[in-house]
């Protein structure tokens, strides 16, 4: 009994030790910030948005570089149409994606499968008429070049079809009535979250980032005016 309570104790703390650890790792890494490209052309708006916990990278719906429609459809959402001058998209758990529309929602096997990385990932996507900028969205102006690598990214996130086409995910799990979601590449992990990808996004588009953040502050705080 006494070398059981022991062994508890011992692995408790052990995880108190790494769960410390990580958080002291996280937080210095999200205040280091690799600086962005000099001297590039405002050809691209795009918008970085968090609702406080998960950031998106919004683009414009349609240009001259890549038509988000024909591969993100409206038709997907309840009321979206190609009119819509912004889309959002996010990567995460699928888990807490569909399956947790509240905290108060959260299983226990949800938030293990998603820190440990043995669930899968979708893409949760979500046309805009209008964005305001406020603190938690952030324009942002980029080359076309700059475009061309985060279209890139982006696109290489999804998991496709045999056609090439993107695997929508059919459920009533949807949030607002112009958003949809779709299969994704890689598995959410307390090492992979849905800032991180946000922000590996920026980097791959040469834009002020993190060298590496778990939160949305870690990409946020880059862009607060001094």
């Amino acid at each position: 009994m006494k070398k059981t309570t022991i062994f508890i104790l011992k692995a408790v703390g052990y995880f108190l030790l790494a769960l410390l650890s990580y958080v002291v790792i996280a937080l210095i890494l999200s205040k280091i910030t690799i600086d962005g490209e000099a001297e590039t052309q405002d050809d691209v708006t795009v918008y970085i948005l968090t609702n406080g916990v998960h950031t998106d990278i919004v683009v414009p719906s349609i240009t001259t570089q890549i038509d988000w429609t024909l591969l993100i459809k409206p038709q997907h959402t309840k009321e979206a149409t190609a009119q819509y001058p912004f889309l959002a998209m996010g990567w995460g758990d699928k888990g807490f994606y569909l399956d947790t529309p509240t905290w108060g929602d959260l299983k226990f096997s949800t938030a293990f499968n998603a820190a440990t990385g043995l669930s899968t990932s979708a893409i949760h996507t979500n046309y805009y008429k209008r964005l305001e900028e406020n603190e938690n969205c952030i324009k942002i102006n980029i080359s076309a070049e700059q475009y061309d690598r985060l279209i890139n990214y982006m696109l290489n996130s999804f998991e496709l079809n045999e056609d090439g086409t993107l695997q929508h995910i059919v459920t009533d799990s949807n949030y607002t009535t112009t958003d949809a979601f779709y299969e994704a590449k890689g598995s959410y992990s307390i090492f992979k979250t849905c800032n991180s990808w946000a922000n590996r996004g920026l980097k791959e588009a040469g834009q002020k980032a993190a060298l590496w953040t778990a939160t949305d502050t870690g990409i946020f705080e880059k862009y607060q005016t001094p």
